[in-house]
C-alpha cells in the first residue's frame, strides 16, 4: 500500500508515518521532500518562502511519480502541504500549477491521510514554530483537500484523522484494511 500522510508541522506526521512502519510488514518511510532537497544542495529561507514552496511542490511529485519508488511506502508529506502553505502565504494554487500534473502523484496513493490541528494535538505535542503560518496552513488543508480546486485528488480516499493521537495508529491501519478489501483501483 502507497500512503501519504499530510499536514501541517508540528501535527505528528512523522510520529505516525514511524508507527505505521512499525505495524505494516515491508513498508518503508520516504523521506520528506524538505530534507530532500536539503541533500541536493537546496538552501531554504526561514520562514520558508513562496519559492520554497515551489521547490518543495515540485520535490514531493516526483518522490510520488519516481518509478523506482516502492510499492509499500509511507509518504511523510504530499504535494497537497506544500499548496496549502502557498495558499497560507497568500498565492493562488490554482495559479501555482497544473492540476495534471498533480494527478498522477495522487492517483499512486492508495490513501491520502489528513493530520489536523485538534484541542487534544495542541494539548499533547510540543509547541509548533510559527504558530500563525501553521494554522493558516491547516485551514487552507483542510479547504483544499474537500475542495479541490485543482481537480486532482478526488479519486484518492481520504482520512482525516482529528481524533485522539492514541487511537490514530489503529484508524490508519483500520482504513487501510477497507481499501484493501474495496481494491486500491490501480492496476
Amino acid at each position: 500500500m502507497r500512503v501519504g500522510i499530510s499536514g501541517t508541522h508540528g501535527t505528528g506526521k512523522t510520529t505516525l508515518v514511524e508507527a505505521l512502519c512499525a505495524h505494516l510488514p515491508g513498508h518503508a518511510a520516504a523521506d520528506e521532500p524538505y530534507y530532500l532537497l536539503e541533500e541536493e544542495g537546496y538552501e531554504f529561507q526561514f520562514p520558508p518562502s513562496l519559492d520554497d514552496y515551489r521547490a518543495l511542490l515540485t520535490r514531493s511529485v516526483r518522490s510520488l511519480c519516481e518509478p523506482s519508488s516502492p510499492s509499500d511506502v509511507i509518504f511523510d508529506r504530499t504535494p497537497l502541504d506544500y499548496l496549502a502553505y502557498m495558499a497560507a502565504a497568500g498565492a493562488d494554487p490554482a495559479e501555482e500549477v497544473d492540476g495534471a500534473l498533480l494527478r498522477p502523484a495522487f492517483a499512486s496513493l492508495d490513501l491520502l491521510v489528513i493530520t489536523v490541528i485538534t484541542p487534544t494535538t495542541e494539548r499533547m505535542l510540543p509547541a509548533a514554530e510559527l504558530p500563525g503560518l501553521r494554522s493558516r496552513a491547516n485551514a487552507m488543508l483542510l479547504e483544499l483537500v474537500y475542495e479541490d480546486p485543482l481537480s486532482s485528488w478526488a479519486d484518492t480516499p481520504v482520512l482525516e484523522l482529528s481524533g485522539p493521537l492514541d487511537s490514530r495508529l489503529h484508524t490508519v491501519l483500520t482504513a487501510l484494511e477497507q481499501v484493501r478489501q474495496q481494491g486500491s483501483g490501480r492496476p
